[in-house]
């Protein structure tokens, strides 16, 4: 019985640990790759976002685009937003969209 215990704990914990690295690769690659234009919570300082036109999470015109799109646009790039096909996977653009979407709530 104590085996079986001390097993499922061990299961657990492994479990538990690995759902927490994927939740913080999305975090982890955004503060690498994103974060000296969007900002450490989705809003870019002003400097960054008047000379590169970068706009807030919250803004309107952000958070009409799917998940969809915001991974096409950091896929492919668009304007001033350079492209990360290539130097990202596809899970960690993904990811990192998806914790960028987190500060436009």
């Amino acid at each position: 019985m104590s085996k079986t215990i001390r097993f499922a704990a061990a299961l657990a914990a492994v479990l538990f640990a690995g759902a927490m690295g994927f939740a913080q690769s999305g975090e982890a690659t955004y503060k690498a790759k994103c974060q000296s234009c969007h900002g450490a919570e989705g809003t870019p300082n002003p400097g960054i976002a008047k000379m590169m036109g970068v706009k807030p999470a919250g803004d309107a015109a952000v958070k009409a685009h799917s998940e969809a799109q915001m991974i096409a646009i950091t896929t492919d790039g668009k304007g001033k937003m350079p492209a990360f096909k290539g130097k990202l996977t596809d899970a960690q653009i993904k990811d990192s969209v998806a914790y960028f979407r987190t500060f436009a709530k």
